[in-house]
Order: structure tokens, then sequence, then C-alpha cells
């Protein structure tokens, strides 16, 4: 599935060259790379320069799953590809269990749909 959906996203141009995450050869430090050399050239060129910077690690678990669908259909990953993520996202069901150590069954909360998130 990677191997195909990176395949369509790399060969009809959708990924920008900024998008490092997930891609081979773009590593967190090519990415750091890069900032630093086009800040220290706007410098150079007497540009300002401002930053604004998120930490996104728990970004994937906010995914609406219809928002990610739907884009997913507007970048041309439709037909079977997009049932089969569908099916992988849709109708997930979770809960949680606390093992107590004089208890030998535990605690378990009741199951609850994934609402969002990537499982």
């Amino acid at each position: 599935m990677y191997k195909g959906l990176y395949y369509h996203l790399t060969s009809n141009s959708i990924l920008v060259r900024e998008q490092f995450g997930f891609r081979c050869n773009n590593l967190t430090e090519i990415a750091i790379c890069t900032l630093t050399k086009n800040m220290l050239s706007s410098l150079s060129n007497k540009i300002i320069v401002g930053g604004l910077f998120c930490d996104l690690q728990k970004a994937f678990d906010c995914i609406n799953y219809d928002i990610l669908l739907s884009k997913m259909k507007f970048y041309g990953i439709s037909g079977v590809a997009n049932k089969l993520m569908e099916s992988y996202l849709r109708d997930r069901y979770q809960r949680v269990v606390i093992n107590a150590h004089n208890n030998s069954n535990g605690y378990f909360s009741a199951w609850e749909e994934v609402q969002h998130g990537v499982p």
C-alpha cells in the first residue's frame, strides 16, 4: 500500500519538496539544514526573517477520517485503494485496561468507537 501510494504522490508531483516526513532520503536533519540555509541566505541579503514553530507531535491523533478520505479522492486516490483505507479506518473500537496487582482480571472501560486518529 505504501509503495503504491508513494509512487502515485511522487509521480504526480503532489508532494511539495518541503515535505520531509515519510519520504526516502528526506531526514529531519535535512529539513533543519534546509531551513537554516534559507534563513542565513535571507539574513545575508538583509531580508527580515521570522519563524513560527508548532509542535505537531500528536497531530496524527486528530486526523478526521472523512477529511482524509476526501483529500485522498481529491488527489486521485480512489477506487480500491480508497476503499481499503476506509475499511482500515472505520469501525474500530478501543478500551482502556488497568491491571491491578491484587485483581487478576483488572479493570476495563467500555468499548468505544474510535472517531479520529491513525490506528
